[in-house]
């Protein structure tokens, strides 16, 4: 090949790979920015063979909510089977917020690890049998919902209030607590932020400008005072622990911190650590004692 014809296709090699990076950001971002509420939420159906399950085996716990714009909410309340609460003191609760692909109903699969305790679980926007759209702002404002309707139902000691989050479900906890008094939080697989997170997995996309939904629990996290419980996948490659670890840092309350060894982001809910610590931080918060952080390094 005469040396013109090499410099010439160099020309159009260096031309051609040009283009092509300045063709990415303008087809790519566009589609990121428009589609980010189908990669941060995956709704998902309530099954009805699963619904008429709950119904059988708990008939009374199904509720529908109304938000504050008129958005109807769907989900469970399932109070603590066997004795009723003392006199004068109804059942503590748990307020549950779940991860971007799981719907509300199968918490009554888990009903077991919380005994003595009532939880409410009820599904994000479009999920399940809820109306609406989800986003953040929705889910904030709806998480103030649950927890003002909450403290007014019968049988519920609004003094004994536990929020727990897992994955995305953590921010919206670490919301809730920054804006209404509980007695405790457990967070499981949580997060600095959104931002965070979404800027180690796409660190070639300007997520700063870009990501709307931006669940910034590190700004929130240094006012709240109440104790936390944080359990911690060991694997985690959708959430690394990295991320977890700036939010307990940043807590302005006692924490506790348990490290699941070997776990990833999904499979730490099946091991036996996992409940046996969640059990343990609801007998101390149920009994009235000061849960104790971790022991100093």
């Amino acid at each position: 090949m005469k040396p013109f014809s090499v410099f010439r296709m160099l020309h159009w090699m260096i031309r051609v790979g040009l283009e092509i990076l300045i063709a990415i950001p303008l087809i790519l971002y566009p589609l990121l920015y428009f589609g980010q509420e189908r990669l941060l939420f995956h709704p998902q159906p309530l099954d009805p063979v699963k619904r008429e399950q709950v119904l059988r085996n708990h008939p009374d716990s199904e509720v529908t909510i109304t938000a504050e714009d008129g958005t109807t909410l769907h989900g469970w309340l399932h109070r603590p089977p066997g004795a009723p609460p003392e006199e004068g003191r109804g059942a503590p609760l748990i307020i549950a917020f779940w991860g971007n692909a799981e719907e509300a109903s199968s918490v009554h699969y888990d009903l077991h690890h919380f005994r003595g305790w009532a939880v409410l679980s009820v599904n994000y926007r479009g999920y399940g049998l809820s109306e609406g759209e989800p986003t953040e702002a929705a889910l904030f404002a709806d998480a103030t919902t649950l927890y003002d309707w909450a403290r007014r139902q019968e049988g519920i000691d609004p003094e004994r209030i536990v929020l727990l989050g897992r994955s995305i479900g953590s921010g919206v906890a670490v919301h809730l607590a920054a804006e209404r008094s509980v007695a405790a939080v457990i967070l499981v697989t949580p997060y600095d932020s959104m931002v965070a997170v979404a800027g180690y997995h796409y660190p070639y996309v300007p997520v700063k400008v870009m990501l709307r939904h931006r669940f910034d629990s590190l700004a929130r996290a240094p006012k709240i005072r109440e104790p936390m419980l944080a359990l911690v996948a060991e694997r985690d490659q959708t959430i690394p622990p990295k991320h977890a670890h700036r939010l307990i840092e940043a807590w302005g309350g006692t924490t506790r911190t348990i490290t699941i060894p070997n776990a990833d982001h999904n499979s730490l809910v099946g091991e036996p650590l996992y409940w046996q610590e969640i059990r343990r931080f609801l007998e101390e918060i149920a009994r009235g004692d000061a849960p104790s952080g971790d022991p100093d390094p």
